[in-house]
């Protein structure tokens, strides 16, 4: 099977996943682009909360094809964590979204719940040790099943862009910004 066979192919497979909207096949100066924004975002206080790793865009950038793709507020994100706040090297909070997880985690002392985000308590350090190491924001890379059965595609990846990057992939795409559309970007070897 050819290079642009199977791409073709991992196409329909994301466009038919549902909340799905437009993919864009990046090209060196996108990849290019992408990864200076993202390099850039790294340093950045992400959320008020401390400074950005994006580990699932490092992954990505390490595929053969890389795709973005649009999605508006059917698309269900992957199954989690998809934020894990780390400091000192150790865990301190994630992303929750199951919803009887979410109570349990409520129960605990140990934990604290806000919104669909659960901080423990143990693991994050007194205020004096804290201005020491900001906690980091990981964003960890993500598997996508609908493309990983695709015949001859390996090693697949998605992950979240930052904001400059998904603005980028927007202006290239010739997008507009709408309230609850996302971006995300794919990237996968072939076989």
């Amino acid at each position: 099977m050819e290079c642009q066979d199977i791409i073709q192919n991992v196409l329909c497979r994301i466009k038919a996943i549902k909340g799905v909207e437009d993919t864009y096949i990046l090209n060196e100066e996108d990849k290019e682009k992408i990864f200076a924004l993202e390099k850039k975002a790294e340093g950045a206080v992400l959320m008020g909360m401390g400074v950005g790793d994006n580990r699932g865009i490092k992954e990505v950038f390490k595929r053969q094809v890389i795709i973005a793709f649009t999605t508006n507020m059917d698309y269900v994100w992957p199954e989690g964590p998809n934020v894990i706040l780390m400091q000192h090297g150790e865990k301190v909070g994630e992303d929750v979204y199951d919803p009887e997880k979410l109570e349990e985690c409520k129960k605990c002392k140990d934990m604290m719940v806000m919104g669909n985000f659960v901080i423990y308590r143990s693991a994050v350090p007194k205020p004096h040790i804290a201005k020491k190491e900001p906690i980091t924001v990981v964003l960890p890379p993500q598997g996508c099943k609908e493309v990983d059965c695709v015949s001859n595609v390996a090693n697949t990846v998605l992950a979240s862009p930052s904001t400059p990057s998904d603005e980028y992939i927007r202006s290239v795409m010739g997008l507009e910004p709408l309230v609850g559309q996302g971006t995300f970007i794919i990237g996968f070897d072939i076989c």
